[in-house]
């Protein structure tokens, strides 16, 4: 995996760069995104610089690296900057209450992006994200799809500090309860390991399943990453073929692996979209625009056969 943005707006490593923006600069959007480890925040960050830059704003895009301590002091940098803006993928949304407060107090608008934050007491101009929930609904179908009618045990890779992955698994939970009622033969979710969100942890949750359940039959995954570091744990114990895999996110390695058969499918996300009506909610409050507090962006189910058509994979 990848870390940094490009080399136009500050990498997670720096302190001082800034993107390159027209000489009279409307102000800095400061960006506090989960991970720049993980490509699919790499395009949110990269996206929030290129729409930023042509709408005559500087960005400094940091990478919080899942500490939540980390991200706050982040944003009290970016409050004594004084930016036009923060925007937050937040580590945990509960935990980022207060500096998001002393944001609201300096009278700096705060968005969130892909992670919201739904706590009492803080005020979020708006949270932009993927409908998680509809998402975990459509990875809940695609598991039933998977497994047919003779269905069998499911393990869920979970991340539990994110709000956007409680959200997922909550849609993916529903829609197997509701399955289970009429089914002849039930899909039970027998264990929710943590994985991270990583390949490391999603490997060894996958493996801690497999000794636990021998006779698992499908395993969620609530993103890209920990569904490899699942394929790769099933390959090792050479249950591939008795083990069906739902991911989440179609990142290009994991809409490589569906096309290839390792991943049985993906409800894909769009963290380009994210980052543009990021930058769009910026500029309309700005102006002095109304904006919704809520834009959820739908997924759309990543199947094989999209794989086999899909011209930018090998």
């Amino acid at each position: 995996m990848t870390s940094g943005c490009d080399n136009t707006s500050q990498t997670a490593g720096s302190n001082n760069a800034e993107t390159t923006a027209p000489s009279k600069s409307k102000g800095t959007i400061g960006v506090s995104l989960l991970t720049l480890k993980n490509p699919f925040f790499k395009v949110i960050g990269d996206n929030i610089t290129a729409e930023a830059a042509k709408q005559g704003y500087k960005t400094i895009v940091l990478s919080a690296d899942e500490d939540v301590a980390k991200q706050s002091n982040q944003v009290t940098d970016f409050i004594v900057s004084k930016v036009s803006a923060i925007v937050l993928s937040p580590c945990e949304s509960r935990s980022i209450v207060p500096v998001i407060q002393e944001a609201n107090a300096a009278g700096i608008p705060v968005i969130t992006v892909d992670i919201p934050c739904n706590e009492p007491g803080v005020d979020i101009l708006t949270q932009v994200a993927t409908d998680n929930y509809g998402g975990g609904k459509e990875a809940g179908k695609a598991m039933i799809e998977a497994l047919g009618e003779a269905g069998g045990k499911v393990a869920i890779l979970h991340y539990r500090q994110a709000e956007s992955c409680r959200l997922r698994v909550k849609g993916f939970k529903e829609v197997i309860e509701a399955h289970n009622v009429s089914a002849s033969a039930k899909i039970d979710m027998v264990m929710e390991l943590e994985s991270g969100a990583a390949k490391d942890l999603g490997y060894k949750a996958a493996e801690d399943a497999l000794q636990a359940h021998g006779d698992l039959r499908g395993v969620f995954a609530i993103n890209d990453p920990a569904a490899l570091g699942a394929r790769a744990a099933l390959e090792k114990a050479g249950k591939q073929d008795q083990v069906l895999i739902v991911g989440f996110d179609g990142q290009p390695e994991g809409k490589q692996a569906i096309k290839d058969g390792k991943i049985f499918a993906d409800p894909i996300q769009f963290p380009d979209k994210m980052g543009i009506e990021v930058v769009k909610s910026i500029v309309a409050h700005s102006k002095g625009e109304d904006v919704e507090p809520e834009q959820l962006i739908p997924t759309s189910l990543y199947r094989q056969e999209d794989g086999l058509k899909d011209s930018s994979l090998q």
